[in-house]
């Protein structure tokens, strides 16, 4: 993680300073300052890294960052030259320190750049955003301190609440609603039509027009390039705190239940129920008018055709529990042996 050039780096901050914010207990020197982060194998003077997997335990000793965030527990085998920061968990501390650290260091555009479209009537407090060629349509509700990068798209009625970001090139159409502290990546879509046709006798399908809309709660982020679809009738209902990846489809009345994740290129059908505290790996495909229960896991590239009860940790396609899949998968690594064997023994048999 190098430092970038064409990004203002204005963080400076002591070991001390973080330590006290992250609560961590702090050794070695606390004047020394950093600036930047950095991979641990990878890091220089003036950068902060953290140690979290016990395979890249030996960089320790070699680093050269300032600072080092390890778990309290964490034992020195060798002399180790950085100041040490001990958590209760590195990877999680880190997030926290990037969040403080993105306030010296990301971009916090305001004002209105020209050209773009703002219908009449719609309110745009100072504190906002709005990036050029990006467009505001009749009726839209934008609350504070809201950002909307260039090339972006509201559409006429929607809502947008306080401290929500809509990067470049996003699209969110008509009257769909969006929550408080969400992020919306670069072409991401919100409320196209569901996928609602339906056949007559002669097997043409007409439109079956998709009146609903798209309800996201507060904390939600959604990946670049992500489509939500809204809903035939009432709303395809994105609960609070959920965070979804880049290239995923939530079809149209979809419903997803509040702390769930999902990683790319994941698919859920029309209807379908999500749990909450749920987590889909990538490229998962879920059949549509189903329900998945709470804090379910499912591995990446499952294919999940049934109702699964809470607590359920399945992968495979058709997805079976963890447990299983994984005596199915040794079973087929035997099965070119088994089949020599067997064809061994039929031949044998033929010659008696």
């Amino acid at each position: 993680m190098g430092r970038n050039p064409n990004i203002n780096h204005n963080m400076q901050l002591t070991a001390e300073i973080i330590a006290n914010h992250l609560g961590g207990e702090l050794e070695g020197n606390g004047k020394v300052e950093v600036s930047d982060f950095a991979k641990i194998e990878e890091a220089r003077p003036g950068t902060i890294t953290f140690l979290a997997n016990p395979k890249y335990t030996h960089y320790i000793y070699t680093t050269g960052a300032s600072v080092v965030l390890v778990r309290r527990d964490f034992v020195a085998e060798a002399p180790v030259k950085a100041t040490l920061i001990r958590v209760d968990d590195p990877y999680v501390a880190l997030s926290g320190l990037l969040n403080l650290a993105a306030k010296y260091i990301q971009p916090q555009p305001r004002g209105i750049e020209s050209p773009c479209h703002i219908a009449d009537g719609v309110e745009i407090s100072d504190d906002c955003y709005v990036g050029a060629f990006a467009y505001i349509g009749d009726g839209a509700v934008i609350g504070k301190n809201v950002k909307i990068y260039p090339q972006a798209y509201i559409g006429p009625g929607v809502t947008i609440g306080d401290d929500t970001t809509v990067y470049a090139g996003a699209k969110i159409y008509y009257n769909c609603r969006i929550g408080r502290r969400c992020v919306i990546h670069a072409g991401a879509v919100i409320g196209s039509d569901g996928f609602g046709f339906a056949p007559d006798k002669q097997g043409i399908y007409h439109k079956i027009e998709q009146i609903g809309i798209v309800m996201i709660d507060d904390d939600v982020e959604i990946g670049a390039n992500t489509t939500i679809d809204r809903s035939t009738m009432g709303c395809t209902h994105i609960e609070r705190g959920v965070k979804l990846d880049n290239l995923i489809q939530i079809a149209h009345n979809v419903e997803v239940g509040h702390d769930t994740v999902m990683a790319s290129q994941t698919g859920i059908a029309g209807s379908t129920k999500i749990g909450a505290n749920c987590m889909l790996g990538g490229q998962v495909g879920v059949a549509g008018h189903i329900s998945v229960g709470d804090r379910t896991s499912i591995g990446a590239q499952s294919g999940i055709p049934n109702n699964v009860a809470a607590d359920s940790r399945i992968m495979g396609s058709p997805a079976v529990p963890g447990r299983e899949f994984a005596r199915i998968a040794a079973a087929m690594r035997q099965l070119p042996e088994l089949l020599h064997r067997v064809a061994k023994l039929e031949r044998l048999n033929q010659e008696k």
